[in-house]
């Protein structure tokens, strides 16, 4: 038999290095199942019980393995269900490519069932690239360009091929006039700023008392940089959701996530600091960054459309992290004053009080804060973190103390629903001999965690560490939703919005061969944690938790607290147990902070 497109594209993705593609079939894309049937396995097709989680598995890959990710998908409705986890990708700039069917070429205009405009729908999300297959030559530099423009600018990318054309024979180029012969490959450049540039920003650093940094997912390889930036000048660092992992909290002066989920150390270190430096992060919420004027500012990004759109910076770095940072330290003065870097690890202690305060408030049943606490001290080593979105991700990001070497990942510029789950396939596939936790809300998880059980299910029995968990926060609430409800709006909560069915995960879990846990008292939550970390097979935990433990911001607004007032006066339906419990928080941080 001769070599299909198909086949082709199997093979020179596998020559690009991509070792495993996530989808699912339809009559739109047989051409590529039979030829990933005729590679055996090189590549080998992972298959997700929906698209949306193919296309969440592909960002996840990219994540947690520094690869391109690829997911495929049929034509029409297959090809619409890639979109929000390929948009997931797009936001936090991870290097995606989906190969999606169509209809027939000679079909396309016709409105043919399952015909959609794909050059149209996937203009946005692959805006980089998105390109439809014609004929056979075209093949070899559409997959390449798609590869490279997908690694390089880290971004999506798409190719579209029509599902006659599949299983043509495969064609090189001919040798004439308006033929393109491409190639493979493709290794970043290592950027370094202009010698000028770096004498000006180490000129501002050099003067500044009270220095600050700000860390994004930039710096994944370029801790030991900012590390010796931070020394040298008694910086402190606080962290955007996607760096959460990668700094630890065990390292001085190491303030935690900033923002709406951050911690009242960063919130402080932004106010009083005289310096910023912001390295690889887009963080988008100005009313946690100084107040333009109080700091001088200087920007670190590999990708020039990122300096200067955030905070009115002095000095914009055009580089690479980590040569940037250490080209930068050559040029600083060690600061010999303390008492900054004082008062900072000063915050932090106090910080870290606060939370064990906090996740002390006794809750019906459960307070969500002191399920997380308990697994902090647990969490092993190389563990890897998922979590989604909603109310879970402020827990996790203020009250997991990170250690060096553990890896974790949010939906951070998409900030969408139903990632935890197949984040957590995405990262194990990856690393098959490191244990994984996923953290989700009931809402996330009747969205889709459900369903990617069922993947889970599937693949898990091959992994060297079985140890796969899923905390299933049961609050039968959108809570995130909830809250935002009552302090941006001064609306009471909306029933018939936000609240959730009830669903046994654990039993669900039984179901598909793993092991169901409950946490439904207090006195439960350290025994459970202790039997899922020892299981030898994945455990889905079901924890009956409190809506209505606030997620309170670092600082609360005088229009916040009116808007929540206002929200109860309205007729809250847990209007007063919550404003009880908020109170009870506030008052044991407080109390707590005295002693």
């Amino acid at each position: 038999m001769s070599v299909t497109v198909s086949d082709f594209i199997v093979s020179r993705m596998h020559q690009w290095g991509v070792e495993r593609l996530y989808g699912y079939s339809g009559d739109g894309i047989n051409g590529v199942m039979s030829a990933l049937r005729r590679a055996n396995g090189s590549p080998r097709l992972i298959q997700p019980r929906h698209e949306e989680v193919a296309a969440f598995l592909a960002c996840s890959h990219a994540k947690f393995s520094d690869e391109v990710g690829v997911c495929v998908a049929t034509s029409g409705p297959g090809a619409v269900h890639l979109l929000n986890g390929l948009y997931d990708a797009k936001k936090d700039h991870m290097p995606t490519v989906a190969i999606v069917g169509q209809q027939a070429r000679m079909s396309i205009g016709t409105d043919y069932q399952q015909e959609l405009d794909l050059m149209s729908l996937f203009k946005d999300v692959a805006s980089d690239y998105v390109q439809q297959v014609t004929t056979p030559s075209q093949a070899r530099h559409v997959i390449d360009q798609a590869m490279r423009i997908a690694i390089s600018r880290r971004t999506v990318t798409c190719v579209i091929l029509p599902n006659d054309i599949q299983d043509l024979p495969m064609e090189d180029p001919p040798m004439e006039h308006g033929a393109v012969f491409s190639g493979m490959g493709y290794r970043f450049p290592r950027v370094v700023p202009e010698a000028a540039d770096l004498d000006a920003a180490a000129e501002i650093i050099n003067q500044g008392k009270r220095v600050a940094i700000l860390a994004g997912a930039g710096v994944k390889h370029a801790v030991d940089e900012l590390l010796q930036v931070a020394e040298l000048t008694g910086a402190g660092i606080a962290k955007a959701i996607l760096a959460k992992t990668m700094i630890a909290d065990d390292l001085p002066r190491v303030t935690g996530s900033i923002g709406l989920l951050g911690t009242e150390a960063s919130d402080k270190l932004m106010k009083e600091c005289d310096t910023l430096l912001l390295v690889g992060t887009r963080f988008p919420y100005v009313e946690f960054l100084p107040e333009p004027g109080q700091a001088r500012a200087i920007q670190i990004d590999v990708v020039p459309e990122a300096l200067g759109v955030r905070y009115p910076t002095e000095v914009n770095l055009h580089g690479d992290a980590a040569p940037t940072l250490s080209a930068l330290a050559q040029r600083l003065k060690s600061k010999r004053n303390r008492k900054w870097r004082k008062q900072v690890q000063g915050w932090i202690d106090e910080w870290w009080e606060v939370t064990e305060a906090r996740a002390a408030t006794r809750a019906a049943p459960i307070n969500p804060q002191h399920v997380f606490q308990s697994l902090s001290p647990r969490l092993p080593d190389d563990v890897m973190l998922a979590c989604d979105v909603g109310s879970a991700t402020n827990w996790y990001a203020r009250h997991l103390k990170i250690r060096q070497g553990m890896l974790g990942s949010v939906s951070g510029g998409l900030a969408s629903m139903g990632n935890g789950v197949p984040y957590l396939i995405g990262a194990k596939f990856c690393h098959p001999e490191r244990p994984a936790i996923a953290m989700v809300g009931d809402g996330a998880m009747q969205m889709l965690g459900n369903n990617a059980l069922i993947t889970l299910a599937k693949y898990w029995r091959e992994w060297q560490d079985p140890r796969c968990i899923v905390l299933v926060l049961n609050n039968h609430d959108l809570s995130q939703v909830t809250w935002e409800q009552r302090v941006m709006e001064g609306d009471p909560k909306f029933d018939a919005s936000q609240e959730l069915p009830e669903f046994r995960y654990d039993q669900y879990a039984e179901l598909l061969g793993f092991k169901g846990l409950r946490m439904e008292h207090e006195d439960d939550v350290d025994r459970v944690w202790d039997d899922a970390l020892a299981s030898e097979r994945p455990v889905v935990i079901n924890a009956y938790t409190d809506p209505d433990i606030a997620p309170l911001p670092p600082h609360i607004e005088f229009e916040q607290a009116k808007s929540y007032l206002a929200s109860i006066v309205k007729g809250d339906s847990s209007g007063i147990h919550s404003a009880k419990l908020s109170a009870k928080q506030m008052g044991r941080s407080l109390f707590k902070r005295k002693k």
